[in-house]
């Protein structure tokens, strides 16, 4: 007969986190297992839409490359969650804290900083070789992968220092307040985070984008004046229009804004400006400027805003409770002599709430996707009636096509992850047929 006991907060939080882990790593399972069905089922023929549109070859290499991702991140989802029961109920992080409250002689701000970089140490070297797999094997069989080893080094140094930099001085004065600031402290967290993440808008493009890749002017005057004549109509002002060297990594073709308020600046990938025809380039921006017209970003911010704040309001609660920490495997620092100080929890509580917390948001994520994909349509809309919406259902299905984005994905995975989209979806909503070729 179980007692009370048998169902104190630890032991459910325990049961309540293994349930969920293992619920959602079927159903990530069955969600991928779709996927791979459905795009191997309709692997042989172009949809009818497209099929004045799309060679079967490209088509069946778009097919081959979802599932070749696919069945990866299937894998990654095994090692992820293998990792994940690791650091938690079978006492990985448990074992990492006391190691070093022994090797450090204790507790305070070096051991806990310790503590979060030897965690993100240990957590990149396991992610490491299937990270280098997809770069040099997945990407480089299907043509996209243009990274060399030395451009992958000077890249992977450049963000550890660069996550050093920015990464260490933030987690320190975090777990500062987290002691000094009493009670109400992941209110003043919150805000110097929202303060950072603004900052980090206005300072991102022109101080550390820069430092991996090359910004150059927008040289094509014909295109020049066409997109600032499209951005003037629209009524958005940027500092400016530039081509980023993305060909240097990878073949993918993008556009993106960057930057908050008087810094935001166009960005065309060099690859975009090879594949698309001026008009095709101007309904892309079209789209992106969409989504500043429906005030999409300002909604995205203000969301974040909200989510965070219920997060260091949550983590403020969790972090004086015994029950959160032996619930998800880890002693917390306790002492045991009178009149002597624990050593703090503030590192331990961080890492927990970062690793547990994805377990049981997964479940809501169709909700976050399906409002992406609205305003992906929002924004379509906008293009199409700013631009041409010949030239923008000419412009997706190049991008889908040297992308290798299939035209087939499995309807049910869609919901779950697609923040876009699929393109039989946007060209009807565009009520534009395919363009001949």
């Amino acid at each position: 007969m179980p007692t009370s006991e048998d169902f104190s907060p630890s032991m459910l939080l325990t049961l309540g986190f293994a349930a969920a882990l293992l619920i959602g790593l079927a159903l990530k399972f069955w969600l991928a297992s779709r996927q791979v069905r459905h795009v191997a089922r309709h692997r042989a023929s172009v949809p009818a839409a497209f099929a004045q549109r799309i060679p079967l070859a490209a088509h069946q290499k778009a097919a081959d490359y979802t599932i070749t991702k696919t069945r990866l991140g299937m894998l990654e989802m095994a090692l992820g969650a293998a990792v994940l029961m690791g650091w938690t109920l079978l006492g990985g992080l448990d074992a990492l804290n006391q190691a070093l409250l022994s090797l450090l002689g204790g507790g305070g701000m070096w051991q806990q900083l310790a503590l979060l970089a030897a965690f993100a140490a240990i957590s990149g070297l396991i992610d490491l070789p299937l990270s280098l797999y997809q770069t040099f094997v997945v990407e480089e069989r299907f043509g996209f992968n243009k990274m060399t080893w030395r451009l992958w080094l000077a890249d992977a140094f450049k963000g550890l220092l660069v996550g050093a930099a920015i990464g260490l001085p933030i987690v320190a004065l975090i777990l500062w307040l987290m002691g000094a600031a009493g009670p109400l402290w992941w209110l003043w967290a919150w805000c110097f985070w929202m303060g950072f993440n603004l900052l980090l808008m206005v300072v991102y493009p022109t101080f550390i984008a820069p430092l991996f890749n090359k910004f150059q002017p927008l040289e094509d005057e014909s295109l020049k004046q066409r997109v600032t004549a499209l951005m003037q109509r629209c009524g958005f002002s940027a500092k400016g229009l530039f081509v980023m060297d993305g060909s240097r990594r990878s073949a993918h073709a993008n556009a993106y804004f960057t930057g908050f308020g008087a810094a935001k600046r166009v960005v065309f990938f060099d690859t975009l400006l090879r594949q698309l025809a001026p008009g095709e380039v101007e309904a892309v921006l079209a789209h992106e400027l969409g989504h500043f017209k429906h005030r999409h970003i300002v909604q995205r911010i203000v969301a974040m805003f909200a989510m965070s704040l219920v997060g260091f309001a949550l983590l403020g609660w969790l972090s004086n409770q015994v029950w959160f920490y032996t619930g998800l495997g880890v002693r917390p620092n306790l002492s045991l002599d009178a009149g002597v100080a624990a050593a703090p929890n503030d590192a331990l509580a961080l890492l927990l709430f970062m690793l547990a917390v994805p377990v049981f948001t997964f479940f809501i994520s169709p909700l976050f996707a399906r409002q992406s994909r609205r305003h992906e349509f929002q924004a379509d809309a906008y293009a199409v009636a700013q631009a041409s919406g010949a030239d923008l259902s000419s412009a997706l299905l190049k991008l889908y096509e040297d992308n290798a984005s299939t035209l087939t994905p499995d309807p049910v995975y869609v919901k779950f992850y697609y923040s876009h989209p699929p393109a039989t979806e946007r060209l009807a909503r565009m009520h534009t047929p395919a363009p001949a070729p």
